[in-house]
């Protein structure tokens, strides 16, 4: 059913502004689960580095990112520049750049669990400055903003579809896992992760409790996500009920198998169901669908979702026994898996049928994406190695990033003896942060 213009462009802008509101709230989650998955003497380290996400980096994206971003996306689609940064002085496109923001913000704080404890926070504020000003901008230009793999883009005019990532399964969590990844390679492993032959020795996380609580509101967080991506009234301002039961459905789908898949994979390997393991394949699994929800059918969200959530374990040995990199949160393993994983498989649940071209543009846009994340990623650690040192020093690695980095604690009544530094979150630390080694 229809409603006048007017009423229905003021419905889009409030539910604009609520999904924002939301998803702003998921900053909090990640600072949860990553702080559960640390040590208590980097606990407050995590906390800047979140804050400083938004703070620092919602400002970055003001002044260059979101401009940025269409200008990418005009030059890589042969459009002429139409004033990209007019926005700084129209308000009517305010509503819309802060929930561009946000968004950045969520890719730009995927980074910060990889590489925990033992990264210099001058180096890693610049790359969260870097991220949403630059590394973030050019994927949705490339994307989002009627560049590249759109459409209307040079790939998308080839191929006579556009990419399809509705929410940001790639644009925004693949991009961060790999970023994450690529850090926590250029930073290095914690002391004591790998022993001389290699071999990877748990450091676990002090706080199942918080990981897990950050877990469940970053779930709560991903409806603003994925159903608020999807407006309330569409062109010809009918009112989108199939698409926002659509995308709700499979948002809950998604997460639901994921967190199922996960418990099942970690009781067959581990011989019991592991509960940060569990929330992990929740989180992949809500990553899986993220690109998908409008596209798919309720089946594909939880095939997608299920798949997301079942090779989240097995993603994360394979960097750490494989790669040897200390990914200390498992981002790679839900955020840059999951992501790729769940949008590719796009055209085999489509709701509007199967198509080969479909596929062969999920592909090339996985492997753009991809690409992008890898090199924009590499070039702003090592610039921040170059301008700042990435890493602390043995000594203040040993000291924890809170009185080294900060000068505080987060615990201080533990700091007259008994640190729970040594306590793992689970009997035997199965899990990122504390896993046993299979």
């Amino acid at each position: 059913m229809a409603v006048p213009a007017g009423v229905a462009d003021g419905i889009n802008t409030v539910w604009a502004l609520v999904v924002a509101f939301l998803i702003f709230f998921m900053q909090p989650g990640f600072a949860l689960l990553e702080s559960g998955q640390v040590r208590a003497k980097n606990v407050g380290n995590v906390l800047m580095k979140n804050v400083t996400d938004w703070t620092a980096g919602v400002l970055a994206y003001f002044l260059l990112g979101y401009g940025l971003s269409s200008v990418v996306g005009a030059v890589t689609a042969g459009r002429p520049l139409d004033a990209p940064f007019a926005y700084f002085g129209a308000p009517g496109q305010w509503v819309t750049w802060l929930v561009g923001a946000v968004f950045a913000m969520t890719a730009a704080t995927i980074v910060s669990g990889a590489v925990a404890e033992r990264t210099n926070f001058t180096a890693y504020a610049f790359v969260a400055v870097v991220m949403t000003a630059v590394v973030y901008p050019v994927t949705t230009g490339l994307t989002w903003a009627g560049g590249l793999l759109s459409l209307e883009g040079y790939v998308g005019q080839a191929l006579g579809v556009g990419y399809l990532d509705f929410a940001g399964a790639t644009v925004v969590h693949m991009l961060g896992g790999i970023a994450g990844l690529v850090g926590a390679y250029f930073v290095g492993p914690r002391e004591g992760r790998f022993d001389a032959s290699g071999d990877s020795h748990p450091i676990p996380g002090h706080s199942m409790l918080l990981a897990v609580l950050g877990t469940l509101i970053l779930a709560f967080g991903w409806y603003g996500f994925n159903v608020g991506t999807s407006a309330i009234y569409g062109p010809d301002d009918a009112l989108l009920s199939a698409q926002l039961g659509r995308v709700a459905l499979n948002t809950t789908l998604g997460m639901g198998a994921g967190a199922v898949a996960a418990m099942a994979v970690s009781a067959s390997r581990q011989d019991k169901p592991d509960p940060l393991w569990t929330a992990n394949g929740l989180l992949a699994g809500l990553v899986a669908v993220t690109g998908a929800v409008p596209h798919v059918t309720w089946v594909g969200g939880i095939v997608l979702g299920a798949l997301g959530g079942a090779l989240v374990l097995p993603t994360y040995r394979f960097v750490v026994d494989s790669l040897r990199v200390d990914d200390v949160c498992g981002v790679f393993a839900v955020h840059g898996m999951a992501g790729a994983v769940g949008t590719l498989l796009i055209p085999f649940f489509a709701v509007s049928g199967f198509s080969a071209t479909q596929l062969l543009m999920q592909v090339v846009g996985v492997g753009v994406v991809a690409a992008w994340a890898t090199l924009g990623s590499a070039g702003t650690f090592l610039l921040a190695d170059a301008l700042f040192g990435l890493r602390v020093s043995p000594e203040e690695e040993e000291a924890g990033l809170d009185a080294s980095e900060h000068g505080v604690a987060a615990y201080p009544e533990f700091t007259g003896g008994g640190s729970p530094d040594s306590q793992p979150v689970s009997a035997d630390g199965g899990h990122p942060g504390g896993e046993t080694d299979d």
